[in-house]
């Protein structure tokens, strides 16, 4: 048998291209066809049969067409039985396919097949049928397929396993249908393809009348055909006719007993998959893989630790999916001390690192917060080497360096660095690399977080430019950023033109009304989405309730918690329980709130009580900020914010002594507050300032406009709230600290620095303190400006002197 480079040399003498083609078109423009025979010329008619090389010894004398000889004039029928002429025909074919890996050598070897007189063989049209199918080309497998003039089984399970692979699972239901329609039967190879496509869209009633339809026919099984079944009906979900084909089969490999041990994993049955790991006869390294990655899906993650653990115990080897299972596991559990020994194994076994190995290592530093390994093993990354203009930044699919950028991009959002995220996101356009939705999405979540309206709205026009705006999570994740950063009018056009409606939206719609207190725009949004039988999840009711308890709807508040759990079947989380005691407690219904905690079970969590100690403190209800206080404290004894909190309450109710007593108690045990401080984005930069901040450059003329400013807030209505001082100092020094809080600098500085009319956006990292919450209102009445507030509960839009919030925060 002559090799694959003889052969590729033989074929490229019979097919000459003409000279004015160098590179042929892909597969979809030029779809070679045996209704008509190749134009003869001097060239072919040469010996056109007769195919030798050097080595005589080596190769078939000669080979014969398959068509009559009068379909190709000049040409006339070579020797040889026909058992030569087929087996010459399949070596040739086998030999010109290793070298095949794309289009355009695919389609070499067909014109080879059509100017020899085989395309219409079934041997040969069934061969190209499959090259076609390998290199992704189906247009022009299913083109071939209708010009063959006669088809055998092994042409039909070609074409419907290469349509099944590349997931255009409809078609291949089309032509196992018309397969049995036109009387081909199906054998123990065409099945696996059609069951792996009732498997991948879980449809068990047409699989098992497959499976039925092949008990009664009695086809010839074998173990790749049992192990396609059992797989079927686990992904279907039905662990108990898996566990019937599994226990029917006569011959398992180490795939059968992985595929069944998916099927118990899948379904949640972990303690099943355990004892099914243990009767397993042999456990290879894809048993490991399986058993530790499906005990992360169900969220055992100890039990998935444990397992690993194990498997080095054992002194099984680690593959290249084990070390990505056990990087993803050491991330999510936040362990760096593993991830870095799971590292230094990598290096030590010499393993190839691919791309998705090295992702997963920067995924582990990243959610372990190391960001500066991060990005070290982010600098091996082999660069495309492509140097285009950032316009030109292209979107073709998510590929292993594209994930590193993503990757990237997404360990520095997560870990606060958005500036760096941006620099990052900069970079990736400069160099041309991919941009996917993922990089794009969390890009936005950034500027979400920062609270960058401006930059947000440069990566809405790049979504758009991209096209990915049919994106569920980004269009959502776009809402949520014009939500966060407080252009809510902005959120309502993408929503009203998304092209798809799904829960996702509705969910970020009704968490952009939430943070703004529109409670009523959020029920009218909710009752929306169950008019057009749009299921709520979870998150849905999370927004809503928060909704409710900002606006101080208490009536709706717990129609919708009983709808939830009543009508749709969903168990409360904390995060739920937790909104309802926020709800009764910002209405003063403290004592209602604190037997909530207790009827739902919910006195072991912290969260519980913080929500009731910051319902106390606007009430100004000490003792009951004191129960809350003890229940907290052996929860969370190192918490700074409740330490604080109860020694505000005590210092607004003028008990200095107990005030103070906390303060000392948090010295002592070496807490320290976290330092309230406000944001401003101006232009390209971010302007931060602390109470009494004396950094910024322009300080001089920011006090200067404070210092003129607060009189005439004064002559206009405006007193100071000096009990909210909480030190015992006299009240004209209160109202010096007041004066110089960091919401009221970074609007100062906002109102210097921008024209007149412009609203002023300003972030804050704690909850507005209510002196400044009253005198914003003045500003915006003095001033003529809209000013938007975000703090860590809620937006405040203050407009005429008057919040958006009703002054209920």
């Amino acid at each position: 048998m002559r090799c694959a480079a003889e052969a590729w040399a033989v074929v490229r003498a019979v097919v000459r291209p003409p000279p004015n083609r160098l590179n042929p078109p892909p597969c979809s423009s030029r779809l070679l066809t045996t209704d008509a025979p190749p134009r003869a010329t001097t060239a072919s008619l040469i010996r056109p049969y007769r195919i030798c090389t050097a080595s005589q010894s080596r190769c078939p004398q000669t080979l014969v067409a398959d068509a009559p000889a009068g379909d190709h004039p000049g040409r006339t029928p070579c020797s040889g039985t026909p058992q030569k002429q087929r087996r010459s025909l399949g070596n040739l074919l086998k030999n010109m396919s290793r070298s095949a890996r794309n289009v355009a050598e695919v389609e070499i070897v067909h014109s080879s097949a059509v100017k020899l007189g085989f395309a219409r063989q079934v041997l040969a049209g069934t061969h190209l049928m499959s090259l076609y199918t390998k290199v992704g080309c189906l247009d022009s497998a299913h083109k071939l397929f209708g010009e063959m003039p006669s088809r055998n089984t092994a042409t039909w399970t070609v074409l419907i396993t290469g349509f099944s692979g590349a997931g255009f699972y409809s078609v291949a239901f089309d032509l196992f249908a018309q397969m049995l329609h036109e009387g081909v039967f199906p054998n123990h190879v065409t099945l696996p393809s059609v069951f792996k496509c009732y498997a991948s869209m879980e449809d068990l009633g047409g699989g098992k009348e497959v499976h039925g339809w092949l008990l009664r026919n009695v086809v010839r099984s074998d173990v790749v055909l049992d192990n396609s079944i059992v797989d079927f009906y686990a992904k279907c979900g039905d662990l108990v006719y898996a566990g019937r084909v599994f226990d029917s089969m006569a011959d398992r490999d180490n795939v059968s007993w992985n595929v069944m041990l998916g099927a118990y994993l899948r379904v949640g049955d972990v303690p099943g998959s355990i004892e099914f790991f243990k009767r397993s006869p042999s456990l290879d390294v894809a048993s490991w893989n399986m058993m530790i990655n499906g005990q992360m899906q169900n969220g055992v993650h100890g039990m998935a630790l444990e397992s690993l653990y194990q498997m080095v115990e054992l002194g099984s080897s680690f593959s290249p999916i084990t070390f990505s299972v056990a990087l993803a596991l050491a991330g999510t559990l936040s362990l760096l001390e593993l991830g870095m020994q799971i590292h230094c194994k990598l290096v030590r076994s010499e393993t190839y690192v691919d791309g998705f190995v090295r992702n997963s290592l920067m995924d582990m530093y990243c959610k372990c917060g190391d960001m500066e390994s991060a990005s070290i093993v982010f600098s091996k990354v082999p660069c495309s080497g492509r140097k285009v203009r950032a316009s030109a930044v292209r979107s073709d699919g998510s590929t292993a360096e594209t994930v590193s950028w993503s990757c990237m991009v997404s360990g520095y959002v997560h870990n606060g660095r958005h500036v760096d995220a941006f620099k990052l996101f900069r970079r990736l356009f400069r160099e041309g690399a991919a941009v996917d939705a993922f990089s794009v999405t969390n890009i936005i979540s950034a500027c979400s977080y920062a609270g960058f309206l401006a930059q947000g709205k440069q990566i809405h026009a790049c979504a758009e430019k991209l096209g990915y705006a049919s994106d569920v999570y980004l269009s959502s994740a776009i809402i949520d950023m014009y939500g966060k950063c407080g252009s809510l009018h902005d959120a309502e056009v993408v929503f009203r033109k998304a092209e798809s409606w799904s829960v996702v939206f509705w969910t970020s719609m009704i968490g952009a009304y939430a943070s703004h207190g529109q409670g009523r725009e959020a029920i009218r949004i909710f009752e929306m989405m169950l008019d057009k039988n749009i299921r709520p999840n979870e998150i849905s009711f999370v927004g809503l309730l928060s909704a409710c308890s900002h606006a101080g709807l208490i009536g709706e508040g717990y129609k919708y918690f009983r709808l939830m759990k009543e009508e749709f079947g969903l168990a409360p989380t904390v995060q739920h329980l937790t909104c309802v005691v926020d709800l009764l407690g910002r209405a003063g219904l403290l004592h209602e709130a604190r037997a909530f905690i207790y009827e739902n079970g919910i006195a072991y969590l912290g969260v519980a009580w913080k929500a009731l100690l910051s319902a106390c403190r606007f009430h100004k209800a000490v003792d009951m900020a004191k129960f809350a206080s003890e229940q907290l404290a052996p929860l969370e004894p190192c918490d700074s914010g409740s330490l604080v909190l109860l020694s505000n309450i005590y210092s607004t109710a003028n008990q200095w002594v107990q005030g103070s007593r906390f303060r000392r108690m948090m010295q002592e045990k070496g807490i320290r507050k976290q330092p309230g401080m406000s944001w401003i984005h101006l232009g390209n930069e971010v302007h931060t300032f602390v109470a009494g901040d004396r950094s910024h450059p322009q300080m001089d003329r920011i006090y200067s406009y404070l210092y003129r400013l607060i009189p005439r807030l004064k002559e206009m209505g405006y007193q100071s709230a000096t009990n909210m001082v909480f030190h015992d100092v006299e009240v004209e020094e209160r109202e010096i600290f007041l004066s110089y809080h960091s919401e009221k600098l970074a609007i100062a500085c906002g109102i210097i620095h921008t024209p007149c009319g412009t609203p002023v956006r300003v972030m804050k990292n704690l909850r507005v303190c209510d002196d400044c919450h009253v005198a914003i209102k003045y500003i915006s009445l003095a001033t003529g400006r809209d000013i938007i507030l975000r703090d860590t509960h809620r937006f405040h839009h203050f407009r005429h002197g008057k919040c958006s919030c009703g002054d209920y925060w």
